[in-house]
């Protein structure tokens, strides 16, 4: 009989690119979802899927609608240069949709296209800022 051993993966620091872990299947089961730490920028067609923005907003000044989630503590901030809007986080660093208890997402689907891209794109392609469940 063949026993298999664990894989031990070394927990990444979010803000050290060199860090982070190749991603494989299976890693998120047991992260801490450092991922949903991470800012979050979004595009109007999100904010539409997040139910944030209704469709009839989109022909209107992004600087407007910015404005506004900006006001109601959706979005940090908007790049009007790139139409980038970057949502807002809790004030320990996790995304607002991420529940508290459980680490999983409370919109998972109607996620942003930058979380479901994820970690295809990102800062470090193809590699996730992994943190087991537990540390830190």
């Amino acid at each position: 009989m063949t026993t298999v051993k664990p894989r031990l993966i070394a927990s990444a620091d979010p803000d050290r690119l060199e860090t982070w872990v190749r991603y494989s299947a299976g890693l998120c089961r047991d992260c801490q979802a450092t991922c949903c730490t991470l800012p979050v920028e979004v595009r109007i067609d999100d904010l539409i899927r997040l139910q944030l923005v209704d469709e009839f907003e989109r022909d209107e000044p992004p600087k407007q609608v910015a404005r506004r989630l900006e006001r109601d503590g959706v979005i940090e901030r908007y790049n009007q240069k790139h139409g980038i809007f970057t949502l807002a986080r809790m004030a320990n660093g996790d995304c607002l949709y991420l529940d508290t208890r459980t680490r999983l997402c409370k919109v998972y689907d109607r996620r942003p296209d930058t979380c479901r891209n994820h970690p295809r794109i990102g800062p470090r392609p193809g590699h996730c800022a992994y943190v087991r469940k537990g540390e830190r």
